[in-house]
């Protein structure tokens, strides 16, 4: 039996070797904060490519708010006849949708951050954890636009923000810090059961109902106060509305709460990714 010499061998393909992270969480964030300039890089990458060939560009990210504080004000306003602490409801719900929408924007991009990006983690080695904080973050231009069409509203209706306004600066990082928690924990599920991508719309309108955007905190009964202040976004939201819009006293019943919830999404999606991201490049 005699061999074929006009056989060609074909090379086998070169295989990538991803080095598998065995540090602690702690070394993992210290890592994170040295790729610091990966972040910026990953967010401006975002930035360019989000709005690219769509008709009106960065404008969406003032008219969807505008357009839902339209819609929110004819349907509460003329129908369901809600209360709005005697402030226009303009200016009430719009309040209330500026954090909302930062929140969940983020939380929902930073969920499906690690499957939109797999050929990133399949090919280089890099933080993960950067992934979903640059989805995140990437929110922030939009809430800067919103913010001034803000105040440009509550100009119409005679308000003008103080000194409380500086208190937007932390209400906005308890807002990124929620976000990115809850996003942690659903990006890492999202890589090993892609049925999350499909419950985050679902989840994030139940909560968005569950957090005072369109309603006062006041017409939550008091037996569910308790329960209903573990909520994050009842502090972020109530906090906003005293910051801007001014009050008796800021609202520190459920500051407490909040920052407990905190910290517990932030811990738990922290550790859940850590304990996971081995498996990232392997699985997606």
């Amino acid at each position: 039996m005699t061999a074929n010499r006009n056989a060609v061998l074909v090379p086998a393909a070169p295989s990538i070797v991803i080095p598998v992270s065995r540090d602690t969480l702690r070394q993992a964030l210290a890592e994170c904060w040295r790729s610091r300039r990966l972040l910026y890089v990953l967010v401006w990458r975002d930035l360019k490519a989000r709005y690219k060939q769509t008709l009106l560009g960065a404008a969406w990210a003032v008219l969807q708010p505008f357009l839902a504080m339209v819609v929110f004000t004819i349907v509460f306003t003329r129908f369901a006849k809600v209360p709005s602490a005697g402030v226009p409801y303009p200016v009430f719900v719009f309040c209330g949708l500026l954090p909302w929408q930062f929140f969940a924007q983020g939380l929902t991009r930073a969920g499906g951050s690690l499957v939109e990006n797999r050929l990133l983690l399949t090919r280089l080695h890099f933080p993960r954890l950067l992934l979903p904080a640059s989805a995140v973050l990437i929110g922030l231009p939009d809430f800067a636009a919103s913010f001034a069409v803000l105040l440009a509203i509550m100009a119409y209706y005679g308000f003008a923000p103080g000194i409380a306004a500086l208190c937007m600066i932390p209400l906005l990082l308890l807002t990124a810090a929620t976000a990115l928690g809850l996003g942690l924990l659903l990006a890492a599920l999202n890589v090993r059961y892609r049925d999350v991508a499909y419950t985050v719309p679902f989840f994030t309108q139940l909560w968005f109902f569950l957090t005072p955007v369109v309603y006062p905190s006041g017409l939550v009964p008091d037996r569910w106060r308790t329960l209903f202040a573990l909520n994050p976004m009842v502090f972020v939201v109530d906090g906003v509305r005293w910051a801007l819009l001014g009050g008796s006293a800021m609202p520190g019943t459920s500051i407490v709460y909040s920052l407990l919830g905190v910290s517990a999404w932030l811990m738990v999606g922290l550790h859940y990714f850590h304990a996971n991201e081995a498996d990232f490049a392997d699985i997606v």
